[in-house]
């Protein structure tokens, strides 16, 4: 779990910004950690392919000894902050250069886009020797089509009509699959952990994992997302877009661990039913989700990073909110009138696949902007 503080950090980085397709908010709060390594995107129209969206949430984590490197290179960032915002500034753009994606192969230019994004890292001086790692779960949208590339246990969940539906994997080595990638790559699983040390799978970084000789990123202990003990090479779910979509949300694992992904969702459309801005469900969830303390495992202690992509339709938000609170004003009144616990069809558990400029506004939502957005969170 790491080092944590003696009291909470809770002031938020915290963003929104909109166009005639989505609404959306972000934030992030350090909490009980002793750093702050998250990094977040939001782009509503890539400069290179104006009419696709990218967002993205990636979560770093460090060596127990940070590098004489990262000490001189990055003097104001912590272990794994530097190769997260690496990330939010630039897989976006490993991704939209790819000869696949002007063929529109998609999701084959996504996958390629992080395994070139973890190769350039091992070319940086400020990069490559250090021990540190990132998640990366991104949500790209052209048109109606949704592509969602993942490395990591950071996760995107979709509400459809109230009904959780993740659009990524938990990469955790007990996962079969990863397990045998791991040990067949010669590495162990120990404790629910590469080597008996890191916590995930796959993810951008963590080159002392992706050592395996003769073997190709995808078979790497943690591969580029999970090379070797560890790769690179992401998950890529590809969805159609509906009317009944109401929303997205990318968060890390320090809400997943929290909350399950129908928890969330129904907590995001309370609030939302509520009238409450996007950045501002995303603030209640970082705060629903904040531990009182570090004396349960460190559940609720972690680095927190939300971002809620809200669907217009063509509509307004307004649309949104009255139809979330519609739904959820009809539930009560199906509880007054019973004398028995209704049975809520949200509890279903769906199937499931089994940057940019930095801003900060100290807990204050920054006022909507038209166009796009990457958050590197910096630390407090």
């Amino acid at each position: 779990m790491g080092q944590t503080l003696s009291e909470p950090i809770t002031a938020k980085e915290t963003a929104c910004v909109e166009n005639g397709r989505f609404k959306v908010g972000s934030s992030s709060m350090q909490g009980w950690r002793v750093t702050m390594e998250d990094a977040h995107t939001h782009i509503l129209s890539l400069p290179d392919d104006p009419s696709t969206a990218f967002f993205g949430v990636y979560d770093g984590h460090g060596a127990e000894l940070a590098s004489e490197t990262s000490i001189i290179f990055f003097p104001d960032y912590p272990t794994g902050a530097k190769i997260a915002m690496y990330a939010g500034k630039h897989l976006h753009k490993y991704i939209i250069s790819r000869s696949e994606y002007k063929r529109r192969s998609i999701e084959e230019s996504i996958k390629q886009g992080f395994l070139d994004c973890d190769q350039a890292m091992t070319q940086d001086a400020n990069l490559k020797d250090d021990g540190c790692g990132t998640t990366a779960v991104t949500v790209l949208i052209q048109g109606n089509t949704l592509y969602c590339g993942n490395v990591g246990d950071s996760r995107a969940v979709a509400s459809i009509n109230g009904r959780a539906e993740d659009l990524s994997v938990d990469h955790k080595p007990n996962n079969d699959m990863e397990f045998r990638r791991i040990t067949a790559a010669g590495g162990f699983v120990e404790l629910n952990r590469v080597n008996g040390n890191l916590a995930l799978s796959r993810a951008l970084g963590d080159y002392a994992y992706k050592r395996s000789e003769g073997k190709p990123p995808e078979q790497q202990i943690v591969t580029e997302m999970s090379c070797i003990l560890s790769i690179a090479l992401p998950d890529v779910v590809v969805r159609e877009v509906t009317g009944d979509w109401e929303f997205i949300i990318l968060a890390c694992d320090g809400i997943w661990d929290v909350l399950t992904s129908q928890e969330t969702v129904n907590f995001v459309r309370r609030k939302i039913g509520l009238g409450l801005e996007p950045e501002e469900v995303c603030e209640a969830l970082l705060d629903r989700c904040l531990a009182p303390d570090c004396q349960m495992g460190g559940i609720g202690c972690d680095n927190m990073t939300a971002v809620l992509v809200c669907f217009l339709h063509g509509g307004k938000y307004d649309n949104l909110v009255r139809k979330c609170a519609g739904i959820r004003l009809a539930k009560t009144e199906e509880v007054k009138s019973t004398n028995h616990m209704s049975i809520n069809p949200n509890n279903s558990n769906p199937g499931s696949p089994t940057s940019p400029s930095p801003s900060s506004s100290s807990g204050q939502a920054s006022p909507p902007s038209p166009d796009s957005a990457a958050y590197p969170s910096p630390p407090h």
